[in-house]
């Protein structure tokens, strides 16, 4: 629920953000990019660190970093600031891979897919306290972005507590030393990439600056994979990613997030302009988050176990076709009807069946072909922008396990803390 929150509750609140700090669309912007690149460097950083010492202890401090964050977010009065809170706020993203971990080494495999199930719910619940939160705290005459990071911060710190009490106490530490060089080699490929992405309506894509980004953040990431390749203890181990099942899951969530963001972050924009301007419907942000961006993520969390059946029983590329077919239609609906409230409304409905079965079939394919003791890790470096979205079915027989993806052997007990994968060749 946490991480749900931290990635949705400032979709809503943009415009007044906007308007309280007299700050242009583009530097908003990095409200919400911040925090996704924070999430891209910090989840297999931690998801590592939960590897190495243990879920318990990491999860701790991700919500307390998520805490710090709220608390920062909540007291900023200028936007440098509350961007700061907004990049403490995306650690948050790595309580979804090492919970993960949690559940695949203390249940036994015929119970992960009913309480993976349950994760997916309160996911979905997550997404949905935060816009209705969202538009219920900024509602009235004087609405205020500030109530809506005390929310963040008050389901942070009550969500400390429980993980302390109700999570099992760790298995015994792997040791080993963090990759440093890696962690600032994806920080930099990252930054290069995003920052003209972020900022190219105002350089022009034609301009010097973007073209000069964006060629530096390919270079910048051949030497992340070729320091990663040398490492003898990787932050990600690349190895992982260009295992095809792994590297397809990975494409699959960047484009499923992709189609999420999309749909949430345009919809909110489109339903609050001004009806003056030809389109639009002038809605305010209780209503756009209640009427018009609610209604996705109830059909997500509606339709989570359903898409945790089929999975299991037709196998994970029908249901991630299924979910294609359902997102295809539902950005159609909204491309040829977006003067119609109810088209709007309907096309939410449809990409919110589409994120649930879409992202159903990513955990499951990872959770196939990866040993025990790298799920956090596989996990972590999937770059979808919007974990939170996961429905994630355990493949529980041979049958699904046989469309889904061939397996790799577990490694030996001896060499659990080692990579599954082949050694790389010596240069």
């Amino acid at each position: 629920m946490v991480v749900s929150m931290m990635q949705t509750l400032m979709v809503p609140v943009l415009g007044i953000v906007q308007r309280d700090l007299h700050a242009s669309a583009a530097d908003v912007s990095w409200l919400t990019t911040a925090t996704l690149l924070s999430a891209a460097v910090c989840t297999p950083l931690l998801s590592r660190a939960g590897h190495r010492y243990g879920a318990r202890p990491v999860l701790l401090a991700v919500l307390a970093l998520t805490l710090a964050g709220s608390v920062l977010a909540a007291l900023a009065e200028s936007l440098p600031l509350l961007i700061a809170g907004r990049v403490l706020q995306g650690a948050a993203t790595a309580v979804f891979p090492l919970a993960q971990a949690v559940l695949r080494a203390e249940l036994p495999a015929e119970r992960l897919p009913a309480a993976m199930g349950t994760i997916s719910g309160t996911l979905a619940f997550g997404t949905g306290l935060a816009l209705a939160g969202a538009g219920l705290l900024t509602g009235g005459d004087a609405p205020d972005y500030h109530r809506v990071f005390w929310l963040a911060a008050a389901v942070s710190a009550l969500s400390l507590p429980a993980v302390a009490v109700l999570v099992p106490p760790s298995r015994p530490a792997c040791g080993g030393h963090t990759d440093w060089r890696g962690a600032a080699g994806l920080t930099v490929a990252l930054v290069l990439l995003l920052l003209p992405l972020s900022r190219a309506t105002v350089w022009g894509w034609a301009s010097g600056w973007t073209s000069g980004c964006l060629a530096a953040s390919a270079v910048a990431a051949m030497f992340w994979v070729r320091v990663e390749r040398a490492a003898p203890d990787p932050l990600v181990d690349v190895r992982i990613l260009v295992h095809r099942p792994v590297l397809l899951a990975n494409l699959a969530g960047l484009l499923l997030g992709f189609a999420m963001f999309s749909q949430f972050i345009l919809v909110s924009a489109l339903v609050q302009i001004p009806p003056a301007a030809g389109y639009g419907f002038g809605a305010s942000v209780l209503r756009a988050s209640l009427e018009y961006l609610l209604p996705s993520s109830l059909a997500s969390m509606a339709t989570a176990r359903l898409a945790g059946v089929l999975g299991r029983r037709t196998g994970p590329r029908r249901t991630l076709a299924l979910g294609a077919l359902a997102g295809a239609a539902g950005f159609a609906l909204l491309a040829v009807s977006h003067g119609s409230s109810a088209a709007v409304i309907g096309s939410g409905l449809l990409v919110g069946i589409a994120i649930a079965f879409g992202f159903a079939t990513l955990p499951a394919v990872l959770l196939a072909v990866v040993p025990p003791e790298h799920t956090g890790v596989a996990n972590g470096v999937n770059p979808s922008p919007v974990r939170w979205a996961a429905r994630w079915p355990v493949p529980s027989s041979p049958r699904s396990l046989r469309q889904g993806t061939r397996a790799v052997p577990p490694p030996s007990p001896a060499s659990r803390c080692a990579s599954p994968w082949p050694a790389p060749r010596s240069h």
